[in-house]
């Protein structure tokens, strides 16, 4: 049996954690209610939880809670744990770095990890040509340093994101970030020189153009003609957009879009940044997103599924613009961390060995076909989108296209309470993303789906 078919089967390879639901409790359960007694009592209010629950261990497609309690996870950690909670290879590599040393920082006292990560990335990461890379701690810094790289290279201020964007929680990267509340909301003035374009979101933009919702190009042509007007290329450092959207609703532009963005930003003297920090690393049934149109940034970001649930991130780009911020311009106590780096090697060992880019189209084909037969039978999902194991159904009113928060609310909230993790988002709040582990077996998966159609046709009135 091979590797993909081992995992299609049994789910993580050697985990030792038992791959099935179990509900010992309800949701929650005593001792998670006694800690979270404890949490709101010691935990800044503003650090909010999707699950009233507290694990103890995860593995393979499954999160164990203190009350004994296995839930099926269809989250990874919001797309961190891409190659499984506790990846054997991940394991034993963070093993052997802790024993060894565990920091001496990169711009004191360099060594071999950040130097091979920085190598991995510049191999796999789109384009063949010369490359460099940084690596910081979130995806967020990372944004914010791919905008220095922009700004010293170009000698230009303004930045351009998208309608729907996250790029972010510091002050920067919430300018940067479309969505007011919760992530915005109070914490202005924000950092000048940002500005937005219309973003191409097909299932939206069709109730005023059909010819518009599935013509990248032309969808292309719409934000062009706003950043033309608005900002102009002559004071523009940069163009930053996911090339499938995350917190703004699991977002696939029409076909030719991002093409056509990049397009144009080479024409006119512009920094295409690419922010995969969720749509990397495997995730969407490639290495990166960008490959599935054949698009290559000039710099791109890179976080979440890295290395393995520990914190990492990157950017990666042409050499002679990640080269033209000054000496000691690019940096961070704990940027390149030795045990993050090592995570990151195994990590990417393990998505290669293993097959797991086509592993995430797999998992994309099974979580595509069962959400359409419910798109079938229920008039309420008005959308079924994503690629590989980034999916997403985007809820509405019953017989029209209105966005439906409360119905995604209610139906997270009762899968939830079945024993299975699964995430909102959405501008609109309406949306059901779905990011499995690629360790996740298919019987795991296609049960934790079953649970949300259940929860789906039991909010029916």
């Amino acid at each position: 049996m091979d590797g993909i078919a081992l995992y299609r089967d049994n789910g993580l390879m050697s985990a030792s954690l038992e791959q099935r639901r179990h509900l010992a409790t309800a949701i929650p359960g005593p001792r998670s209610i006694e800690l979270m007694a404890r949490k709101l009592a010691a935990v800044a209010q503003g650090v909010g939880t999707t699950l009233p629950v507290f694990a103890v261990e995860a593995g393979g497609g499954i999160v164990k809670d203190v009350d004994g309690n296995s839930l099926i996870d269809l989250g990874s950690g919001i797309a961190v744990t891409t190659v499984g909670n506790s990846a054997p290879r991940v394991v034993d590599a963070v093993r052997e770095q802790v024993e060894a040393f565990t920091h001496t920082c990169f711009m004191v006292t360099p060594y071999e990890g950040y130097v091979a990560v920085a190598e991995a990335l510049n191999r796999l990461t789109p384009g063949d040509h010369d490359k460099r890379s940084a690596l910081f701690n979130s995806g967020a810094e990372a944004v914010e340093n791919a905008i220095k790289v922009a700004r010293a290279w170009t000698k230009k201020q303004a930045v351009v994101t998208f309608d729907h964007a996250y790029h972010g929680r510091t002050n920067l990267t919430m300018a940067m970030t479309a969505k007011s509340m919760p992530y915005k909301s109070g914490f202005g003035p924000f950092a000048p020189e940002v500005y937005r374009a219309p973003m191409s979101y097909p299932y939206r933009d069709a109730a005023f153009s059909k010819e518009g919702a599935v013509d990248g190009e032309l969808a292309a042509h719409r934000a062009i003609n706003v950043i033309e007007k608005q900002v102009g290329a002559g004071n523009l450092a940069a163009v930053v957009i996911e090339p499938i959207q995350g917190e703004g609703g699991f977002i696939v532009p029409a076909d030719g879009f991002l093409p056509a963005i990049a397009a144009w930003c080479t024409a006119n003297g512009v920094v295409f940044i690419a922010d995969e920090v969720q749509t990397g690393f495997a995730r969407t049934g490639a290495m990166f997103a960008c490959h599935h149109e054949g698009v290559v940034p000039d710099l791109i970001v890179t976080a979440k599924g890295i290395a393995g649930g520990l914190p990492l991130s990157a950017v990666t780009g042409r050499a002679e613009m990640m080269d033209a911020a000054h000496i000691s311009g690019l940096g961070g106590t704990y940027g390149g961390n030795p045990i993050a780096c090592a995570a990151a090697l195994a990590t990417i060992e393990t998505i290669e060995t293993d097959g797991l880019v086509e592993r995430a189209r797999e998992i994309g084909g099974l979580m595509l076909d069962t959400l359409h037969r419910m798109q079938a039978d229920d008039d309420r999902i008005g959308d079924v989108r994503g690629r590989g194991a980034m999916i997403a159904v985007e809820l509405v009113r019953s017989g029209t296209d209105e966005p439906d928060a409360d119905l995604a609310k209610a139906v997270a909230t009762a899968a939830h309470q079945a024993g299975v993790i699964v995430l909102t988002c959405g501008t609109y709040g309406n949306v059901l993303r779905f990011l499995p582990p690629l360790s996740i077996s298919d019987a795991l998966l296609t049960e934790g789906l079953d649970v949300v159609a259940t929860a789906l046709t039991g909010t029916r009135a």
